[in-house]
């Protein structure tokens, strides 16, 4: 009998650079293409996934968005991910920025900006921020899920550093939230799952600014950024559970009203 397939086990054709989750989706889409799946299949848990490649969870959730982003798989929430299409002979794998490339490449530059704005940053900017904080709050009471003022905030740190570059590479960082497909459908589902700028993070961001303290910014943006990261891995179980409570309360609905017939 076969051991499960594992990623090691493969032959080393991709470039040692590539991330385990463009590896795993590599496997996936070579499963694909060899009709191991047929179309309207249900591809293996999530769980099950990470035991027979020996990769994290997160790997395969990644590469599972890879493919989603081409149109291979569709994720239903609280069910599973079933195959929409197959690869053609002359299909590959394609790779945009992930959502978690793009917040590692964030914890790094905004952490360092921080630090280097709490030199520079005014005190009018500092009122602003603290506009701004306020506003987040006011944002997260309203329906649905608002960044207006998060990017504010986070552009205005950016300008405190009196750096060109970084306040360039900061705004395209940002720019890449909606223009990557792969970065635009996690957050998306973030949205989906509730996920909102915490206000007390942004906070302790503002206060170490304030005092003029750089290791204090720098590391209150740097627990700021891995937090978000946490909460985009958990975006889609938060949906999950929230779809599984949704059919319990219909279920529950539709038997109440078979016994009172």
């Amino acid at each position: 009998m076969a051991r499960p397939k594992r990623l090691s086990d493969t032959p080393k054709e991709t470039s040692q650079a590539e991330r385990l989750y463009q590896k795993l989706a590599r496997e996936l889409f070579a499963d694909l293409a060899a009709g191991r799946y047929a179309v309207g299949d249900r591809l293996p848990a999530e769980r099950e996934l990470s035991v027979q490649y020996n990769v994290s969870r997160p790997a395969v959730r990644e590469a599972m968005i890879a493919l989603e982003v081409q149109g291979l798989i569709e994720v239903r929430i609280g069910s599973g991910a079933y195959v929409r299409a197959l690869p053609g002979e002359a299909d590959s794998p394609g790779f945009d920025v992930t959502a978690f490339e793009l917040m590692e490449a964030r914890l790094l530059v905004e952490g360092e900006a921080a630090a280097l704005a709490a030199v520079h940053i005014a005190d009018d900017e500092l009122g602003e921020l603290e506009r701004l904080v306020d506003a987040m709050e006011d944002e997260n009471r309203l329906p649905g899920v608002s960044t207006n003022a998060d990017y504010a905030f986070h552009m205005l740190i950016a300008t405190a550093t009196r750096n060109a570059v970084i306040r360039s590479q900061v705004e395209e960082m940002w720019h890449l939230r909606s223009t990557s497909p792969n970065c635009a459908l996690l957050l998306g589902k973030a949205r989906t799952a509730n996920v909102q700028p915490v206000v007390e993070e942004h906070r302790a961001v503002l206060e170490a600014l304030r005092a003029h303290d750089s290791a204090a910014a720098r590391a209150a943006m740097r627990h700021h950024m891995s937090s978000v990261i946490d909460h985009l891995l958990f975006a889609t179980e938060a949906e999950a559970v929230e779809a599984a409570r949704r059919d319990v309360a219909t279920t529950r609905a539709r038997y109440a009203r078979a016994a009172s017939l």
